[in-house]
């Protein structure tokens, strides 16, 4: 294990089903188990079919491997942000599945918009689920962005937003109207945006964000504050 001592059921190891739970792909799975005992090169980062090509016995490692979680996750990492956003979105809506919550056409552009922020498909879902469920931003969130100053802006956000057409174009101009009419920066009324539509002051591009939402959905969410 990652104390250098032999792993067990006792001490850390988990069954290999556990790992699938979490969200850990079969294909990040080989790769990392393959890496723990044999090497190619510098490859870290190679498909099934690349490591049946390239796996000899002349690249066994001689020392006791080391089994490494946070090694793991970035190899994971690697392996999700490579899949097709269609690919991937079926093993996430499993995962939303479990939280009793029924994904839609959305999901596979919701995978392309998370993914690269994302180490398991359980953390993918924990993104997608505020599409899907209801949020409620943290209470030091809510008082850190959202003030009685920023209020007047996110209601203008708001009623510009029930007129536009619904794409990240005419989303990101309503946005830039806002900004100018209100005097104000990106990040000021971004962030207050981000927190009541997403629960969380980082998302990606927040254009991008609000238009893979339906439009009611945002406008009430803006309407909280």
């Amino acid at each position: 294990n990652e104390q250098g001592e032999k792993m067990s059921k006792r001490n850390g190891a988990k069954p290999v089903t556990q790992f699938r739970e979490e969200g850990f792909l079969p294909d990040a799975m080989v790769n990392y188990l393959a890496r723990l005992g044999w090497s190619h090169g510098d490859d870290e980062i190679f498909s099934r079919a690349q490591f049946l090509e390239w796996f000899n016995l002349d690249h066994l490692g001689r020392s006791a491997a080391q089994f490494d979680e946070a090694k793991l996750r970035w190899v994971n990492a690697q392996h999700l942000k490579a899949m097709s956003d269609d690919a991937l979105a079926p093993l996430v809506a499993e995962q939303l599945a479990k939280r009793g919550i029924v994904a839609d056409e959305r999901l596979a552009a919701i995978c392309g918009l998370f993914k690269d922020r994302c180490d398991t498909t359980v953390a993918l879902a924990n993104w997608a689920a505020a599409f899907y469920a209801d949020i409620k931003p943290s209470d030091a969130d809510r008082a850190q962005h959202i003030s009685d100053a920023v209020r007047p802006a996110i209601m203008s956000l708001a009623a510009k937003l029930s007129a536009v057409a619904w794409d990240k174009t005419s989303i990101a101009s309503a946005i830039k109207e806002v900004l100018a009419e209100h005097g104000l920066k990106m990040p000021a009324l971004a962030m207050p945006v981000r927190v009541l539509v997403m629960g969380t002051p980082q998302t990606p591009s927040l254009d991008a964000v609000l238009a893979t939402f339906s439009r009611e959905k945002v406008i009430e969410r803006l309407k909280t504050a």
